[in-house]
Formats: structure tokens, C-alpha cells, sequence
């Protein structure tokens, strides 16, 4: 018998030990820095699966590992989702966890405690095979993704020295192999008017006309935004996420605004180059740079469960990974074994941790997981046990060919 084909019959045998794993996580509610009742879950499930250590980091990502090998893989999945929003919006309760209908349903079940449950199956499945490959398999649950990706990595590359040769991102895929993203950055424009009674307005200089002019050239700039040279990613885009004013009294004029871009970048665009951008948009607008308004890349700071501070500018770059390198063919190969047909490779819509682990320490990764992105963030998530399935295999089975 293949190795492709003990490694599905083991992810098949565990079917219900996966979904239920995950039920397990979703009937814990775990939003960024509430995560920690979630990860003491995630501890046990590795644990029960046979993992040779599991540890807790300084910043609160749980690390699984299996094997003590030269060559390093490892699965990434954050534990942290997002909110329910409007409850209204939902046909359940969003903390349901209940595996029913060839799903589970609730809260993080795309958007991505499948994939680490899908991960930790794959670890047990390993260890059931006995694998001996000069490799370690690392499972890590990382933390604080939906408020700001790309964290968790930065502190387990720079602080835990954790910096594997190959990483798979376990956000949904659809069951497709990703090999990219835009990166994105968040831009803060401040423009600075003078305040005067609002019965006279001449006498002043209202800063929410300065900075409606210059809303009008950024309207323009994001239908300027050109694609990639291959148009893989498509092209980047910009748009205002907040616009907040102030002044004295509100019979005075306006004496402060400030704007919040939200800036998504195609390959080849950079923190410089977006800044460049937005400073030409506040000359078009008619205001001098520094004087008028201030341009800013903004930082992120804020306290994980475990009471550590922690943070990073709001700069994620762009990364894309040719479909020739190893740690894409490995994963095509992987597919084919295991599925008998050729994958689709693709890219994400959105962002995930591979802003910092590829776009920033530039270690090799692609992205496999459960589920389908369009329903990251939305009421009703559920995912399909049969996704669950697959993706542990993929896991198990990209261990022995990387």
C-alpha cells in the first residue's frame, strides 16, 4: 500500500476525532487577547494526539512538535477569530460547535481553527506511522492574527528564534494551494486648519475641507493603481476606512481631522512608494506636506493574554512565491498523490501571517487549507468535515515529501 493511501485512511479513520476536535475549540468564544481557555484546549488536543513536546510562548502561541530533524516544517493556524457582529444575522448560535450535516458549525470554523484541528490530526497521523524522516513537524496555534497578522510570527522568528525552512498557512484555501498575497499597510493623514466662530468661517481654515479635497484625490489615486507585470495579485487599492474631525465647539470651525487609509499592495509596491503617493495627493490637493498634513505609517501595540506587550509597525508586505520552488511543487505533488488530480494554484484574497513569514524573513511558504474564504468573517460559518479530512492528509503527507 502507498504512503498517499495509509495517510488517507488514517485522516478518514479520524473523521469525527477531527471534527469534534474543532466543535471543542468553536464552543470556546476567542477573539484576538482572549485566547487563552481556547489555547489550554488546543494544549490537551496535542497532547492526546502524541505530540513529543507542546509548549505555550511568551506572547501565548501554542508550539507542537513532532521529531527532532534537520529540516524544519511548520503548519500555521490562528486560534483568534473575529466577533459574531449582528447576531440577528445568524440562523444559530455562532458558538454552537456542533458537528451535524457533514459540517461543524460556528464561529472559526473557516476563519481557522479548522485548520489547526486539521494540523493536529495530521501530527497524530504521523506518529501512528511511525515517521522517521530527518525533519521536524511543528503545529504552531498562533495568536492575535485578526487584529494584527503577522504578529505572532514576528515575535516566534525574532524572540522563540523560530524560523523554519518551510511554513504551510492553514487559512482557507477552498482545498486549493496558495502561493501569495497583496500585502497591505494602514496610513494615517493628519491635516492640522485653524479654528474660528462658525459665524465667521473666512476667518479660519477648516481642516475638513482640506481634508475632503485631498479624499477626492485618493478616490483617484486607487483608480490610477496598476496590476502586478504577471497579474497574479491584480492591483493594489486604497481607500479611506475613517475620516474623524474636530474642532473647539460645534458652532467653531473645524480645526483637526484625521483620515485612515486602508492600503493594499500589488508586487512591486513598497511603504515608500504608498507614502510617496499619499504626499502627492495632499499637493494635488492644494496643501504642503508636513504644514498641512502629516503623513504617518501607523504602529500596533497591544496586550496579549499572557500579559506581554507586544507590537509592530502596520507595514505587511506583498509576497508571492513562484509556482516552480520546492515548497509549491512539493505541495502539488502532495495534492496529486493523494487526490489523484492536479491541484489549482492560486492566491488569497486577503492577508494572513505570511506578511511577516515570507514577505518579511522571506521563508519559503504556501498556503492549504479547509474551507472557502468567502465565508471568513460572515454569519452562518460552517465548514465541511470532508475539508477537515483532506486537509490533514495534505498536512501528513506534505511531511514526507518536502
Amino acid at each position: 500500500m502507498s504512503n498517499a493511501k495509509k495517510i488517507m485512511e488514517l485522516a478518514e479513520k479520524y473523521r469525527d476525532y477531527t471534527a469534534n476536535n474543532l466543535a471543542k475549540m468553536v464552543k470556546i468564544p476567542s477573539e484576538s487577547m482572549q485566547e487563552k481557555d481556547v489555547q489550554a484546549e488546543v494544549v490537551r488536543q496535542m497532547k492526546e494526539a502524541g505530540f513529543d513536546e507542546v509548549r505555550v510562548d511568551g506572547l501565548g502561541n501554542v508550539i507542537g512538535r513532532i521529531g527532532n530533524g534537520k529540516t524544519v516544517l511548520a503548519i500555521d493556524g490562528h486560534v483568534d477569530t473575529v466577533g459574531v457582529g449582528n447576531r440577528v444575522n445568524w440562523d444559530f448560535d455562532p458558538f454552537l460547535g456542533e458537528v451535524k450535516d457533514g459540517y461543524v458549525w460556528g464561529r472559526g470554523t473557516i476563519d481557522q481553527e479548522g485548520g489547526i484541528a486539521a494540523s493536529i490530526t495530521a501530527g497524530r497521523i504521523l506518529k501512528e506511522l511511525g515517521f522517521d524522516k530527518d525533519l521536524t513537524f511543528y503545529v504552531v496555534s498562533s495568536v492575535m492574527e485578526e487584529d494584527c497578522d503577522g504578529l505572532c510570527w514576528k515575535y516566534l522568528v525574532e524572540e522563540e528564534k523560530l524560523k523554519p525552512d518551510f511554513v504551510i498557512s492553514t487559512e482557507p484555501t477552498n482545498l486549493n494551494i496558495y502561493r501569495g498575497h497583496r500585502g497591505r499597510m494602514e496610513i494615517g493623514v493628519d491635516f492640522r486648519g485653524l479654528s474660528c466662530h462658525g459665524s465667521a468661517p473666512e476667518r479660519g481654515k477648516n481642516a475638513a475641507y482640506m481634508a475632503s479635497k485631498f479624499a477626492l484625490e485618493i478616490e483617484k489615486l486607487n483608480e490610477r493603481l496598476q496590476p502586478d507585470s504577471d497579474n497574479f495579485l491584480g492591483k493594489g487599492t486604497v481607500t479611506i476606512s475613517e475620516f474623524k474631525s474636530g474642532s473647539p465647539s460645534l458652532c467653531a470651525v473645524a480645526d483637526f481631522v484625521h483620515i485612515h487609509l486602508d492600503r493594499r499592495l500589488t508586487w512591486g509596491e513598497t511603504k515608500e512608494s504608498a507614502v510617496k503617493e499619499v504626499e502627492e495627493c495632499i499637493k494635488l490637493a492644494g496643501l504642503k506636506v508636513g504644514e498641512d498634513a502629516k503623513v504617518t505609517v501607523l504602529h500596533y501595540e497591544e496586550v496579549a493574554y499572557t500579559g506581554l506587550k507586544y507590537g509592530m509597525e502596520k507595514y505587511f508586505p506583498t509576497w508571492k512565491i513562484p509556482e516552480t520552488e520546492l515548497v509549491v511543487q512539493a505541495g502539488v505533488k502532495s495534492f496529486k498523490e493523494l487526490f489523484d488530480k492536479d491541484p489549482k494554484v492560486d492566491k488569497w484574497t486577503f492577508s494572513t501571517n505570511g506578511v511577516t513569514i515570507n514577505g518579511y524573513y522571506k521563508i519559503p511558504m504556501i498556503g492549504f487549507g479547509p474551507g472557502n474564504e468567502v465565508y471568513a468573517h460572515a454569519p452562518n460559518e460552517k465548514i465541511p468535515v470532508d475539508d477537515l479530512v483532506k486537509a490533514s492528509a495534505f498536512y501528513a503527507q506534505y511531511a514526507y515529501n518536502i
